[in-house]
């Protein structure tokens, strides 16, 4: 009988969400998606001392912001929760005592200090099959004795028992059948007594188990942990519903030695973060994609093709797409380079998605820092003559600020190259021209001057440059009749007498 596909994310809420997490979200995400199944937000927060406030509400507004909804979570809640570690403590208690009952677990007393010594003592010591039955643990001891110990309120901690000299077998859907002796395995603390609270390895195996996940895709740096993960489904008696594993590749820096970190982005200028995060105690502000103005279907989009491709040339994909597209067969076994420039082309490329108008709201709040109110559908048309220009809506500024404040300066090198003795007079007769047209369309304005230059046999490209230059104030922009059809007729000629009176004419050489 085939289970229903269930995957989870599993952060710790002990900071912001690093980008790769953000990354093995979506595969996760996208593998359900195209399964038909379920995603689900888990919480592992039993590092209590490592717990930092406020992580966790970051952690669900990335993914709202991302657009990527989860079906179960703590906020949404769902049959199988808690879906908070910290308030599972009983059930992990239940399968520790199943775990000692069975004699696939012990109870170790050695304390720190005793620990310690043995490892000055043993190079490469290893709480292991060779040396727990040379330490203090119920193993060793007699019953009577743990019963005293436990009962003084003695400080324990609970092992995993691994027998030596067994394969043990993963299954990875990018990396194949993985095998390992189990004697290089240590007994892994699954549990500790002083705050009653399980470690990763056993909560994960117990939750993933209870919540019925089909299949655990995460980072490449657990594939360590994959052999003790397996044993300890086996020591539960659980092998039969293991879940299927997937050890994603790693998000490496730019120039491709090493894990991409925060100094990475620090270091280059981009942000690692998906959304800003302001350290409680520091004070120190990380930037954030959604802060830095990367829209946040490009942010998907771009980190779906670091470590999978699609095996076609196409590279722009919708939500929808990228669910049909995704299979794990086409990811890469390596590395993936982080490739912040191609991150911005991405999001060049959804602004020329956006809608008009849409980006016309985005920019509200640029307009507002620079005094301008107009109306919506004026800003709209703007954008859409300049928005091919910029990678993020705040650029969209230096491209259109002529749009709506008339220049207050001249471009020098333009003036020197452009404004010759004849075009204060050149300009006057524009104006002319102009104020006699009564449909000031782009193309009937081009059409109408155009024949005015080829009449008087003007240069074109002074003429025209020198209209740039008094309208805009450089040489720069969309076409020339866009820029004065937009803005109208009345600001056209206004900003062309203001010109001829304010612009010297360059001395001849």
């Amino acid at each position: 009988m085939s289970r229903r596909t269930r995957v989870r994310f599993a952060p710790s809420p002990t900071g912001p969400l690093h980008i790769g997490g953000v990354r093995t979200a979506l595969y996760n995400y996208l593998f359900s998606k195209q399964q038909g199944g379920d995603f689900i937000l888990r919480i592992e927060d039993t590092d209590s001392a490592r717990f930092v406030p406020g992580a966790e509400e970051y952690i669900q507004e990335a993914f709202d912001w991302l657009g990527l909804p989860y079906d179960e979570s703590p906020s949404k809640g769902g049959k199988f929760g808690p879906y908070r570690q910290s308030e599972r403590k009983d059930i992990y208690k239940k399968y520790v005592g199943q775990l000692l009952e069975n004699g696939t677990a012990y109870m170790a007393f050695d304390t720190p200090e005793e620990l310690n010594a043995k490892r000055n003592e043993t190079p490469n010591f290893q709480y292991d099959a060779t040396t727990r039955l040379h330490m203090r643990n119920s193993l060793t001891l007699p019953a009577e004795a743990v019963e005293e110990l436990i009962g003084n309120g003695t400080q324990y901690v609970v092992r995993i028992k691994i027998e030596p000299h067994i394969d043990i077998t993963v299954n990875d859907l990018i990396r194949g059948e993985v095998v390992i002796n189990s004697s290089v395995l240590d007994d892994k603390v699954i549990y500790k007594s002083a705050d009653e609270l399980p470690t990763y390895h056993l909560a994960n195996v117990v939750d993933d188990h209870l919540m019925e996940i089909t299949h655990v895709i995460r980072g490449e740096e657990w594939l360590p942990s994959a052999p003790l993960h397996v044993w300890l489904y086996r020591s539960f008696g659980w092998e039969d519903t293991m879940p299927q594993f997937v050890h994603l590749p790693l998000l490496l820096k730019p120039e491709g030695n090493g894990k991409l970190s925060k100094r990475d982005g620090d270091r280059l200028g981009f942000p690692v973060f998906p959304l800003e995060w302001k350290d409680r105690q520091s004070g120190e502000v990380s930037s954030g994609y959604r802060e830095s103005g990367y829209l946040p279907q490009a942010v998907v989009n771009f980190l779906a093709l670091l470590g999978w491709n699609p095996g076609t040339e196409q590279e722009i994909f919708s939500l929808y797409e990228l669910v049909n597209a995704f299979s794990f067969d086409r990811c890469s076994k390596s590395g993936a380079k982080f490739d912040f420039e191609k991150a911005k082309w991405f999001n060049h490329k959804y602004i020329q998605k956006t809608p008009d108008d849409i980006l016309a709201e985005m920019f509200k709040p640029v307009l507002t820092e620079n005094n301008i109110s107009c109306g919506q559908e004026y800003v709209a048309k703007v954008i859409g003559l300049v928005k091919e220009r910029v990678n993020f809506v705040k650029e969209l500024w230096g491209q259109a600020s002529f749009f709506f404040i008339a220049p207050t300066s001249y471009d020098e090198k333009a003036v020197k190259k452009r404004w010759k003795k004849e075009t204060p007079a050149q300009l006057t007769e524009l104006i002319s021209v102009l104020q006699e047209i009564d449909d000031f369309s782009s193309e009937n304005q081009e059409k109408t001057v155009m024949q005015w230059i080829e009449t008087n046999n003007y240069p074109l490209g002074n003429v025209m440059n020198t209209f740039r230059l008094a309208v805009v104030g450089e040489c720069k922009g969309p076409h020339m009749f866009d820029i004065s059809a937009l803005i109208g007729k009345q600001e056209t000629i206004g900003r062309l007498r203001k010109a001829i009176q304010e612009v010297p004419v360059a001395e001849s050489d």
